[in-house]
């Protein structure tokens, strides 16, 4: 991309506080449908994998990928697939607001994952900045210790998202996103078909639940479209720009849009006591405290916020 046409870093990082804006709605939508986790993934996949190829034929972008390259990102789909498995099911059996609180784990997995696959130094302040983000993990929890189960595949599905975001920062240098996206979408969605046999044989009681009500049909359109199709290729182009650590840190305030609307949408079941909102205070904190600690260390040494 040419420097003409890269968003500046306030343009970025309000394009990306947009996008995990409409992620905040993911797991009020993954509450709204009725169907299985695994059957939600298998249908936002699907859709989102055919809306892409329709995109990438439409505004003509290419579509091969080195064979390489390939079954790296098809790989990552697989890490896409179990993660937003996990990440409905924490919104099932908790609530919206325990599976968004666990989220934020991502930028404490992000400041010691990004380091080791990129080989560079950790920078001090990350693992400061994730710890305080952590300290209001902890707060949450105090609250919902009731749903500690929720909370637990939450931080597994975290962990799994800072993994395939650090990933995507190296891809994205080579591919174009929309491509990226298309083909993670094409691995996901055959990830979950794989794993439908073992699925429906020892995990789901009635068998596989394939049938959409028309409510169903509508949340998974606004799912895989706008939540996937949109969102989520934008956030891999962003990381031209902006760093993983950077990205996850800001996703940590998934838990403040969802959850604020959450609340509006099913009242009680989503109010939590004091302790929550203090944790969720403090992680609002962090993500705050990264960019004004990043330019007051680095100063006028950053010209590009782009993961090497």
């Amino acid at each position: 991309m040419s420097a003409n046409k890269m968003p500046s870093m306030l343009s970025a990082y309000l394009q990306l506080h947009f996008i995990v804006f409409i992620w905040g709605f993911t797991a009020i939508l993954g509450k709204l449908i009725e169907i299985p986790p695994v059957e939600v993934v298998f249908y936002r996949t699907l859709m989102a994998s055919v809306g892409l190829f329709i995109l990438l034929k439409w505004r003509k972008l290419p579509i091969q990928v080195p064979r390489k390259e390939l079954w790296i990102i098809l790989g990552t789909g697989l890490l896409i697939a179990v993660h937003w498995i996990l990440f409905f099911l924490a919104a099932r059996i908790s609530n919206v607001s325990v599976c968004l609180a666990g989220m934020a784990t991502a930028s404490l997995w992000t400041s010691f994952i990004d380091p080791i696959v990129n080989k560079r130094k950790v920078k001090f302040y990350e693992p400061i900045v994730a710890i305080i983000s952590v300290i209001g993990i902890v707060v949450v929890f105090q609250s919902t210790i009731d749903a500690a189960m929720g909370f637990i595949v939450a931080i597994m599905s975290a962990f799994l998202a800072a993994v395939f975001t650090v990933i995507n920062g190296k891809l994205v240098a080579k591919q174009n996103h929309f491509t990226i996206t298309y083909y993670e979408m094409v691995g996901a969605c055959a990830t979950v078909v794989l794993f439908f046999p073992i699925y429906g044989y020892w995990f789901a009681e009635d068998g596989l639940t394939l049938a959409l009500t028309s409510n169903d049909f509508a949340y998974l359109l606004i799912l895989s479209l706008v939540c996937t199709v949109y969102a989520y290729s934008i956030a891999v182009k962003l990381m031209q720009r902006l760093t993983a650590f950077a990205i996850n840190l800001t996703i940590n305030l998934e838990p403040v849009y969802g959850i604020t609307v959450a609340v509006f949408l099913f009242g009680g079941d989503e109010k939590m006591d004091n302790n929550f909102y203090w944790g969720t205070s403090i992680i609002v904190l962090s993500v705050i405290m990264y960019p004004l600690l990043r330019r007051y260390f680095e100063g006028k040494n950053i010209k590009r916020d782009i993961v090497r």
